[in-house]
């Protein structure tokens, strides 16, 4: 089933399509990944499913009604975890809860057993009466996922979920998101730079880049769609040397970032030598190899051409200008 579809969805900010006629099916109770650098539109895109962006054209349905002329419908349905702090640090954890709770319309009656619910989901229930000021930035993160189970969402939205947090704290906030689908029965969309967090969180992952969906699947296929390994040398310089390792042999792709050669083959432990000995009878010198399976960084640059570091523009601050052209 359905949850989530977009038809021809498109946000321009000053002339600049941040989001270029979308069209993607989300199904229901799936972690879906939106994995791509700042100023590829996924905090757009969110924004506009979350109905606080109004697309500049096309539409979208989130859980059965229309982002532009069903917006209360959709907010109801929703919960979302914003990439930025959204906490008030005076609070305690349960107060927070609390206040969200009163401004989604929980029921009284019901609000102190949901409280409870969705603390014990993020294990913090020992911790709900210290002031967040206290917490620790894995805890905040909980807190905020928490407050946006409040009202029982069908869907939730992650943006970033686990930026700025340490690698240890950032694979704790992935089991809780798992075990969060599948205790809740909800879909999760997570937006995030984190190769590894896409492949290791989400059913299905879209490559988004400049406002496109380049590629869309399971991590799995994804990286199997490669075929072969990767080949990475660090050289002096890479100077006149991609258009002949092209010609050579077995090769399915190169692509040069500064002294770092990226090659897509079929088989690289037998590959490697032979294109040592290649590269170095061609004047290059090879400081260090590396060969592997792909990963979600060698899709990306597959498709896009460039690597997820390798960004341009601020995705934040076309809001941003956006906004303030509004008056919001």
């Amino acid at each position: 089933m359905t949850t989530i579809e977009t038809f021809n969805l498109t946000k321009e900010f000053d002339g600049t399509k941040a989001v270029n006629n979308l069209n993607v099916k989300i199904n229901q109770g799936e972690i879906f990944g939106l994995l791509g650098p700042n100023g590829a539109g996924k905090t757009t895109l969110l924004s506009m499913l979350c109905t606080i962006l109004k697309p500049s054209s096309g539409t979208a349905k989130v859980n059965g009604f229309d982002i532009i002329k069903q917006k209360n419908q959709v907010r109801k349905s929703i919960g979302i975890v914003f990439q930025d702090p959204s906490l008030d640090n005076r609070l305690t954890g349960m107060e927070n809860l609390e206040m969200h709770a009163g401004m989604y319309g929980v029921p009284k009656s019901e609000r102190k057993k949901r409280i409870s619910e969705v603390l014990e989901i993020v294990t913090l229930a020992d911790r709900a009466n210290d002031i967040v000021k206290n917490y620790s930035g894995g805890m905040k993160r909980r807190l905020e996922i928490a407050r946006g189970l409040i009202h029982y969402p069908k869907i939730l939205f992650l943006d970033e979920p686990t930026l700025g947090l340490d690698p240890q704290t950032r694979e704790h906030i992935w089991e809780y998101i798992k075990k969060l689908a599948e205790r809740e029965k909800i879909t999760i969309i997570v937006t995030t730079h984190y190769m590894e967090e896409a492949d290791a969180l989400c059913n299905r992952v879209a490559i988004m880049d400049y406002g496109e969906i380049k590629i869309l699947d399971t991590p799995e296929n994804l990286k199997n769609s490669l075929e072969g390994d990767m080949v990475t040398l660090e050289v002096d310089s890479s100077k006149d040397i991609e258009s002949k390792i092209r010609s050579y042999d077995s090769v399915k792709k190169v692509h040069v970032s500064g002294n770092t050669i990226h090659i897509n083959v079929k088989n690289g432990e037998t590959f490697a030598p032979k294109i040592l000995d290649f590269v170095e009878k061609n004047g290059v010198k090879v400081n260090s190899i590396n060969i592997r399976k792909p990963s979600l960084g060698d899709v990306f640059l597959h498709y896009t051409g460039r690597e997820i570091r390798e960004e341009s523009g601020n995705e934040k601050e076309k809001m941003k200008r956006f906004a303030r052209a509004r008056g919001i």
